[in-house]
């Protein structure tokens, strides 16, 4: 992935770091209106269950709460994760998905 032109188009990231090693990043994507998106969220296997993701999602959401204008912050998520999004303070809802590539 060309991380470059992603982050250039987000509205912010966050990460978490043990010193210098990089072991969780949340990405906050926005449409240029009143939506943010959160994408990637990754936390590395050996930190997960210690609260490093909750931590990386809260501190996402604080910021697109402080950006101007921002009145929504959506997230997809597989079944499996609705319990993490949950403790985030995420409410689940419908939507749709199109797949654009085979």
């Amino acid at each position: 992935m060309r991380w470059a032109a992603v982050l250039e188009r987000s509205l912010t990231w966050v990460t978490a770091h043990d010193t210098d090693t990089l072991v969780g990043f949340v990405n906050v994507a926005w449409d240029g209106g009143v939506h943010a998106f959160l994408l990637d969220t990754t936390v590395h296997p050996d930190w997960q269950r210690r609260g490093v993701g909750v931590g990386l999602v809260r501190r996402a959401a604080q910021a697109a709460r402080e950006h101007r204008g921002l009145e929504w912050l959506h997230v997809d998520y597989e079944p499996h994760l609705t319990d993490f999004y949950a403790a985030c303070g995420f409410t689940p809802t419908p939507a749709g998905l199109l797949r654009l590539a085979p």
